[in-house]
Parts: structure tokens; sequence; C-alpha cells
């Protein structure tokens, strides 16, 4: 299979984490002034100057030190940290989410905006220790919970999840929930259980959501998923060209033909033509692949009925 590239959002690379850095406090308050600071609200928004242009000032305007500010890496020679908003005196005029954002900043800002909402999210909900219920203190700049009162050490979550385009040979198999917008189908997805391989958890997410029979997968690509704090792990499925039949989870699933998933990636405009998710997950780029994948090769005629 050949690849189409891959332009979902959240996975451009060009920050050094500099994990070295993380337990040098004096190296980080060297850092400081002349760092750059993306500024966050308890809602998970950057905020933003004129045009959702990023306002990110340098310590030096922000003054003081790291304190509580989580060290997110380095551009260069440039230090980036990510703050609380709320605990800084520096305003802006507007707030922007990430899901907006990924459609309008650059790959970097976007990806930077991602790994710092996440930071902060779990650094929002792990102030107490899940061993103790002692107190929570940040260290190695933001990336590590020492509990005050037993010592344990707790670090960032990420939670795996895999998300998968299954096919039959000639159709594509996509769902949706009722929440999403009219006519929205998305590939199908779920989360990674304990003791469960990652192809283990493709059989039973699709199986349970769906009722189809996974034979197979093949792994393509991941995407950060940062809402709250996934890591999406994505693939592409043989199955048996099972009738759908949802449960609780999904309002509907359907295969869907060669023709239909064309004119939904070259933009549907009829009010009954298939809506496929956004250009920034990593769902929108498996559709393509399984489309470029087909058109390529034809159908395979193993499963002609």
């Amino acid at each position: 299979m050949t690849l189409p590239p891959a332009p979902f959002a959240f996975v451009d690379a060009a920050l050094d984490r500099a994990d070295h850095l993380r337990g040098d406090a004096d190296a980080l308050a060297a850092q400081w002034g002349h760092a750059r600071i993306l500024l966050i609200d308890g809602e998970g928004r950057a905020l933003v100057g004129a045009d959702n242009v990023m306002f990110a000032p340098d310590g030096a305007q922000v003054g003081g030190g790291p304190g509580a500010a989580v060290f997110l890496g380095l551009q260069g020679q440039q230090a980036w940290f990510a703050a609380q908003a709320d605990t800084i005196e520096l305003d802006a005029p507007q707030r922007i989410d990430l899901r907006s954002a990924a459609a309008l900043w650059s790959p970097f800002e976007a990806t930077l905006f991602a790994q710092a909402r996440a930071m902060l999210h779990w650094r929002a909900r792990h102030r107490h220790c899940g061993a103790c219920g002692g107190e929570i203190a940040f260290v190695r700049a933001g990336w590590c919970g020492h509990c005050l009162q037993c010592n344990a050490e707790h670090y960032p979550r990420t939670d795996p999840a895999v998300i998968v385009a299954v096919t039959d040979g000639e159709r594509l198999l996509l769902g949706r929930q009722a929440s999403w917008p009219a006519r929205r189908y998305s590939t199908l997805a779920g989360f990674v259980e304990p003791g469960e391989s990652l192809e283990q958890a493709i059989a039973r997410e699709v199986f349970e959501e769906s009722g189809v029979r996974v034979r197979n997968s093949r792994y393509l690509a991941s995407q950060p998923w940062p809402f709250p704090g996934s890591l999406m792990l994505g693939f592409t499925a043989d199955a048996e060209p099972d009738v759908p039949q949802v449960g609780d989870e999904l309002e509907d699933a359907r295969w869907f033909g060669l023709e239909e998933i064309g004119r939904a990636i070259g933009g549907a405009s009829r009010d009954d033509e298939l809506l496929l998710s956004p250009s920034i997950s990593i769902s929108r780029w498996l559709v393509e692949c399984w489309y470029a994948d087909v058109t390529s090769r034809g159908p395979d005629i193993s499963h002609s009925r």
C-alpha cells in the first residue's frame, strides 16, 4: 500500500523536548528571560491576539521565573514553556480552542498547543496522590508529580486508543454518534483495555460497535489526540462482509462504496451526501489511504457476491 501524505494535526516534530534540562533548575531559570510562554485558560483555550495569532510573551514580559510553568522543550535555541493564564498578569483580547487552532496555525504551533494543553490538563486533574490521597508537588519542570505524603511518583498519562479503517475488500465500514453533525461518519475507534493487544482491541471494538468480524489488521500511523490525553493508533483491517448491527455506542454503522467515499473526499455538496471527519484528524487520512489503495489496485474480488 502506498500511503498518501499524513496531513493530520499534532504530529509536527520540530520541538526538542530536552529531557536533560527538566531536572536542572538553574538552566531553566537562565532560559526563562528569552523563553516563549504559551498561555492556556481553564477551559483549555490558548490566549491569542488579533486575527487569532498565537499570544506567547517571553519570560521577561511575564516576569519572575519558571515557577509552576511547564517546560515544553526547545525549538533550536528557543525555549518554550506553558502556563495557566490565570497565574499570569498579562492578558490577550481573544481565546482559541485547539481544534480551531489546528486548522489556522502552522503545524509547529498546533503541535505545541496540543502538547501544552495535554500537560496542563493532566496537572489540573492530578493534584492528589492516587495511592494515598496526599498532596502532589510537581517537579522536573512539571513532568513528574511527587506525593508529599507517601513519596510516590506520578507521570503524565496518555491513553492508547485504536482507530481503524475496516474494509471487506470492496467497501469501507464507517459509524456515527448521535451527537455528530448530520451525515457525519467516521472510522471506528475505541480505547485499549488492560491485558489486551492492539490487534485484539481492534477486533473487540469493531465487533462491539458494529457486529462486524475483523480477520486481520495492520498498523499505519499514530496521532496524539489531546481531547484530553489520548494517542490514536491508526490501522487498516480486513473484515467479513457482515451486516452492521449497532448497540448503545453508535447511532448507525454502514458499509460505504468506493464512489460514495470518493465524492465525500472530493467535497460533497448534496444534502444526502456523506460527510467525513475534518482533515485535522487521522480518521480522514485513514479513509483517504483506503480510497487511494483501492483505486490504485482495484477492489478485492475475494468478497464478490
